[in-house]
């Protein structure tokens, strides 16, 4: 009863780690890094450029963006700040004369919108907090801005760094780790003839949890193959069915207000009335089976009346997408997180063609083929071999249905795909035979 006990209490504590600890298996060195360079001294504190790092190869922060919050350690001020502003300015009553931008314990920032004036820009800054997924586009993947901070260190001695970091991208999931000291990041001038260094340097690690970030699935797997009729649905209520009484029903005459399309960071959702109730549907189709290759269509579809989707990723892992042949209509990475394992596939957007997926509606899909060459070895179609494992839509991964409710192939057809026409050919040749000696 004791060893029941304690092996109840170490899965139950393995489980929480899983979840908490952020680790995703398909991306396992996936992290948002925010690092803080020091660049000069002033008479009562300093001025950083603080830089955010988006290294998670498939997970982007969309709109309406990030927004970066700590707390100081002593009594610290921001006096200014270029490419980015803090929401609050707090109470700076006790200043005369200059007043600071931020006088807040714990300031929280977001980024500008584009178009602000060219003198409170900065060098990657103004994006309206949107990065990019490293994956999807790395020399983008990044935003920065300058700060100057007052009533602090004016010495790497005498700093002290800010702590108790929080990022929203744009909503909750991400925990951040402490300010950690590192080497100084190294300057390259314009002409590259020399270098520089930051006076000091400090970095903080945050990683997405998708168990911190929402209790339900925010997306679903649906499947069907050319071999059989059936459609495996999306399971019932997979993405939680709180949202079923205030539903818009298909077919209805909703048009939607003004500013309805615009992403808040409370995640509220205006959803189409369906049985699973996801904002997001992917639909995995095998579509045709050639002598040498197989082909696959991929359709995601948008059932949120208050999200477009900008910049979506779709990634995908399944054995034969080590050997994709062409992909139509999406832009294609492979994903090899592990040396020895090459399973993981990253779909996405063409610029200025299919890379925002509309409101839901008409227009609120995307879709593509894949086309892969077979390995005889493992190629099959028995079991749900064809469809895929484990499938992520914006970083999150999707509910696919009960491995028994896959469509399954047809027990003529399982015993040999390949002979089909042999077995037409033999069962028209008995029949002659029987027509003849009738």
């Amino acid at each position: 009863m004791r060893l029941l006990l304690v092996l109840s209490v170490f899965s139950f504590l393995l489980f929480f780690s899983y979840h908490a600890g952020a680790y995703d298996p398909l991306d396992p060195n996936g992290n948002i890094t925010i690092k803080w360079d020091v660049m000069s001294w002033t008479a009562d504190g300093y001025v950083a450029t603080v830089t955010m790092h988006n290294f998670q190869m498939y997970r982007h922060i969309m709109n309406p963006g990030w927004t970066l919050g700590w707390s100081w350690a002593k009594k610290e001020v921001i006096w200014s700040m270029v490419g980015a502003q803090t929401t609050e300015q707090g109470d700076c009553s006790k200043f005369k004369g200059n007043v600071p931008h931020c006088c807040k314990k714990t300031p929280t920032v977001v980024d500008f919108l584009p178009g602000v004036p060219y003198n409170q820009q900065f060098t990657n800054c103004c994006k309206g907090g949107v990065i990019p997924a490293w994956g999807q586009d790395p020399a983008g993947a990044i935003s920065s801005f300058q700060v100057s901070v007052g009533q602090a260190g004016t010495s790497n001695k005498t700093v002290k760094l800010p702590k108790n970091f929080t990022l929203l991208a744009p909503g909750p999931g991400y925990t951040c780790g402490p300010a950690k000291v590192v080497p100084s990041t190294v300057f390259l001038t314009p002409d590259k003839r020399r270098k520089t260094q930051a006076l000091m340097t400090w970095n903080v690690t945050c990683t997405y949890s998708q168990f911190l970030a929402r209790k339900n699935p925010s997306c679903c797997v649906s499947l069907s193959s050319f071999y059989n009729d059936t459609i495996t649905p999306c399971t019932a209520c997979a993405c939680g069915c709180q949202n079923k009484k205030n539903c818009v029903k298909s077919g209805s005459k909703f048009r939607g207000d003004k500013g309805l399309h615009t992403t808040k960071k409370d995640n509220d959702q205006l959803l189409q009335c369906t049985h699973h109730m996801c904002p997001i549907r992917v639909h995995w189709h095998v579509k045709l089976n050639y002598k040498d290759y197989w082909r696959v269509k991929i359709a995601i579809t948008n059932f949120n009346y208050k999200m477009n989707y900008t910049l979506w990723t779709l990634a995908v892992q399944h054995p034969n997408l080590n050997n994709v042949t062409q992909v139509f209509s999406f832009d294609y990475k492979p994903l090899v997180p592990y040396e020895s394992v090459n399973d993981t596939a990253m779909f996405f957007g063409m610029k200025y063609y299919n890379d925002l997926l509309m409101e839901a509606g008409p227009s609120g899909n995307v879709q593509s083929e894949v086309l892969m060459r077979k390995n005889k070895d493992t190629f099959t179609f028995k079991q749900g071999w064809a469809f895929p494992h484990k499938v992520y839509f914006n970083g999150d991964e999707c509910m696919l249905p009960p491995p028994d409710s896959y469509p399954f192939l047809p027990s003529s057809a399982s015993l040999n795909l390949f002979n089909f026409p042999i077995f037409i050919f033999s069962l028209l040749f008995i029949m002659l035979f029987c027509l003849m000696n009738s």
